[in-house]
């Protein structure tokens, strides 16, 4: 019962972190850019960083069951 909440986190976080690092990483090699107004360098990282985060906290939720 318990183990539900867990994998329905742990898909959520996993599924948007990976998503979200292949969205910026077709945005990099496009040259287009990640964040409109930002430095290209400083928002490609940052969304790489949060992209890396979500996907380790999926796997932690997972971990979890």
């Amino acid at each position: 019962m318990e183990s539900g909440p867990a994998v329905l986190a742990g898909t959520v976080f996993a599924l948007f972190g990976a998503a979200l690092l292949l969205w910026t990483g077709t945005r990099v090699r496009h040259g287009a850019p990640v964040a409109h107004g930002v430095s290209p360098v400083a928002s490609a990282a940052v969304a790489t960083v949060f992209g890396v985060l979500f996907l380790v906290l999926g796997v932690w939720c997972f971990t979890r069951i």
